[in-house]
């Protein structure tokens, strides 16, 4: 296999922001095959897919890929409801002639909990990469226990920007935030949480059956 295409099904269009972590994950295992990885944007076909196996379905015909990543935040709930749910989305697409290996990537509360480890990065991304304000982030043990990651991330991208008054008014955390893993070059720091380490064996198993398969 010279190229290993990657399709991400995710919940929305602000979790476009996984895939550079997927893409990092890959490379890990992966030795010297090209990795490339898309993000199933269904929001402009005439006809939405109604239900995640449909969209499923939907995903690997208009992005052909090799694996298919399908997101869907644990938002505080068992995880394992998550991959339940993902399971049986795939076992029906299955009927229609989906066949292809796939991944869950299914973080405790929110993908932003990811986004939260690496300062500099979000001191980058709020264009203040000098800056030498009190972040506050969480201990890495804390990450996957927060109510509502997406906002602590904002607020730590506001206290980055350095802004006060009309300018951090103006000031938008949720655009920056998709910038965070653009300056994230080490991503091994996600190994400290428990929903990174189980998708990225899952990762590893998937690739090493389709090495098997080549």
């Amino acid at each position: 296999m010279a190229l290993l295409k990657c399709t991400l099904l995710a919940d929305g269009s602000s979790d476009v922001v996984l895939l550079p972590i997927l893409e990092w994950t890959i490379r890990q295992h992966v030795g010297e095959i090209a990795v490339q990885c898309e993000w199933a944007d269904l929001r402009r076909i005439p006809s939405q897919p109604r239900g995640l196996a449909a969209r499923i379905v939907k995903a690997v015909e208009l992005y052909p890929c090799n694996m298919l990543f399908v997101h869907r935040d644990a938002e505080g709930q068992d995880p394992e409801r998550r991959f339940e749910e993902i399971s049986v989305a795939v076992h029906i697409a299955a009927d229609q002639g989906f066949n292809l290996p796939h991944v869950c990537v299914v973080p405790v509360r929110m993908q932003e909990a990811w986004l939260l480890l690496d300062s500099s990065a979000i001191r980058n991304a709020a264009d203040n990469p000098n800056g030498k304000a009190q972040l506050n982030l969480p201990l890495p043990r804390r990450i996957e226990a927060l109510p509502d990651p997406k906002e602590v991330l904002y607020q730590s991208l506001k206290a980055a920007s350095g802004l006060s008054g009309r300018r951090l008014k103006r000031f938008r955390p949720e655009q920056r935030a998709h910038s965070v893993p653009r300056y994230m070059t080490d991503f091994c720091v996600l190994r400290q949480l428990p929903a990174f380490i189980r998708m990225e064996e899952d990762i590893r198993s998937v690739v090493e059956k389709l090495n098997e398969d080549a």
